[in-house]
């Protein structure tokens, strides 16, 4: 293969890019955050709206940076507890929005108060603990809270989307809910121009109000492809048809040496976590309810080999504990407890585990059976197609049966697979759904143990595999409850449940799953990287309030 055969494209003003031709110097392509045809803009409905609809078309009160750590006012000029049951909000002044009525604090009083009333927004269990909310003046909210819940209230700041009164007030619970809302009308950079079944393109708003601040968007057009294939999204990324990619690309070490592919490392692992990737184990079936015989699949699972052979090195094996290395998560890291109760790859420790607790392989099959002579199978599975989950299943299979116990894969397609997730009906399953980057490490925990995951009924929070403790609930609650700036008393609490955690396994934390990010510079340069960390580089739903709009703002046309 040529080397850059399409570089003489950089001359060109133009480029033709499916289907439809913008100025090329000032518009940047996007691929790896879209997968459907794009067909909703809700932002009461962001798990299934188009990427970007929160953070490029509507905007949060606060961003949050996982490379720092730190809170950053957006709409909010301010944020600051008051006391100890009231954080008061100063919003920005001069803020309009796309249609050119000014936003306002009543909007934002609506944002949060609609959810009250239609108990279907994904928010609206705020108001089993947020009391009321205070118009002090035009600029100055007081939210009271009965329960003050720190924590996910930080969430919640950068997660819900301020949207207009004067248009959503008449609207029903139904075109709320279920809308796909196709005329935006948000505060952000952007605004939606046009779409088709294969891209969204957004447009900058020249009258969007962080301009006069200073966060001016470089490109004209954001245009986020569909790109259903990582193999196309290669060849696009070598031609410079994509200039920002968040895919999961195998060969990213012949990319960068061949074709100058920009990442975030220079080096393995080349790419910065997302989320925690691990197993899910059915603690209601036997053997799996045996806390001991979890301990010994933790012991014989080599995570080093499915980073060398599933992700080429693209990825880290995780600690123990699952915290992800980002400075707001990895200082509460219980070094101590993870010391006395943790694991590593040991499939000698795993067997003498298993023969204390009486498995033993009684016809010579090298398979192990129960205390009681029976032999068990138990199933991993993962999605079909997902290659790189599809071997590392594979592998966990094979380091299982290496220790004698019977694991076979399974690859249901993406439908089943899910259903199975949520619904508890699996023995063994690969997932990293709920363990990603956010502002609090309290949600990495609630996701593992998520009190409220039942036997009989669906869990979409986490907790997969319906396990119980009593002692975990309360302890999630004191989390929570926990201010951020108390760090002494997070750091006993986050101990005290990574204990848990390593004792009774109910989720084994394998590797950090990458923030998948590759450019080219063919007409954009200023791409961050460990060198330059001015913006968290995805293009993911919920990616771009953790900075990663500020991509937009540093970039530069070549």
């Amino acid at each position: 293969m040529k080397k850059f055969l399409v570089l003489s494209m950089v001359l060109l003003i133009t480029i033709a890019a499916f289907g439809e031709t913008f100025e090329r110097s000032k518009t940047v392509y996007v691929g790896g955050g879209m997968w459907s045809p794009p067909s909703n803009w809700n932002p009461f409905t962001s798990w299934n709206a188009v990427t970007g609809t929160i953070g490029l078309v509507y905007e949060t009160l606060f961003l949050y940076d996982p490379l720092s750590g730190e809170f950053e006012p957006w709409l909010a000029e301010s944020g600051r507890w008051i006391n100890s049951n009231t954080y008061q909000i100063k919003l920005r002044e001069g803020i309009s929005w796309q249609d050119g009525k000014p936003l306002t604090i009543d909007d934002v009083i609506f944002t949060f108060e609609i959810a009250k009333k239609y108990t279907g927004i994904n928010y609206s269990p705020i108001w089993e603990w947020l009391e009321k909310i205070q118009k002090i003046d035009n600029l100055t909210l007081n939210f009271v809270f009965s329960d003050p819940r720190y924590q996910e209230w930080g969430q919640q700041l950068i997660s819900i989307a301020i949207v207009p009164k004067h248009i959503w007030e008449n609207r029903t619970e139904e075109q709320i809910l279920q809308g796909a809302n196709e005329k935006p009308v948000g505060s952000g950079p952007y605004y939606v121009e046009s779409w088709a079944d294969d891209r969204n393109v957004y447009r900058k708003n020249p009258q969007w109000w962080g301009i006069k601040v200073g966060y001016d968007p470089k490109p004209e057009r954001v245009v986020i492809l569909r790109i259903l294939s990582n193999n196309v999204a290669v060849g696009m990324l070598m031609k410079g048809e994509l200039d920002w990619s968040n895919f999961f690309l195998p060969g990213i070490p012949i990319l960068k040496k061949s074709y100058g592919i920009h990442t975030w490392y220079s080096e393995a692992p080349y790419m910065l976590p997302a989320n925690t990737t691990g197993i899910f184990l059915n603690v209601k079936k036997y053997p799996l309810n045996i806390a001991q015989f979890r301990r010994a699949m933790a012991f014989a699972i080599d995570p080093n080999k499915i980073v060398d052979r599933a992700f080429e090195k693209m990825v880290e094996p995780s600690n123990a504990v699952g915290i992800m290395p980002i400075p707001g998560w990895i200082k509460y890291y219980p070094s101590e407890v993870a010391e006395k109760y943790g694991f590593k790859y040991d499939p000698q420790m795993a067997k003498e585990i298993l023969d204390e607790l009486g498995f033993k392989d009684v016809n010579g099959d090298g398979l192990r059976e129960d205390p009681n002579g029976k032999s068990f199978k138990l199933t991993i599975e993962c999605p079909y197609g997902w290659t790189d989950w599809m071997v590392s299943i594979q592998s966990i299979a094979e380091d299982l049966r290496k220790v004698g116990i019977n694991v076979e894969p399974s690859y249901p397609d993406a439908s089943k697979y899910n259903d199975d997730l949520y619904g508890g009906k699996f023995d063994i399953i690969l997932n990293n759904y709920v363990t990603g980057v956010s502002s609090t490490i309290w949600s990495y925990f609630n996701a593992v143990f998520y009190p409220d995951a039942v036997e009989s009924e669906y869990s979409y929070s986490g907790n997969f595999g319906k396990y119980e403790n009593p002692d975990v609930e309360v302890l999630l609650d004191e989390l929570n409850r926990t201010p951020f700036t108390n760090e002494e008393k997070i750091r006993q609490t986050v101990a005290q449940l990574s204990e848990i955690l390593l004792r009774e396994l109910p989720f084994i934390p394998l590797w950090y799953n990458g923030a998948w990010f590759q450019a080219v510079e063919n007409v954009w340069t200023n791409w961050p990287d460990e060198n330059n960390p001015y913006a968290w580089p995805i293009s993911w739903g919920g990616h771009w309030q953790l900075c990663g709009v500020k991509v937009l703002f540093n970039i530069k046309a070549k």
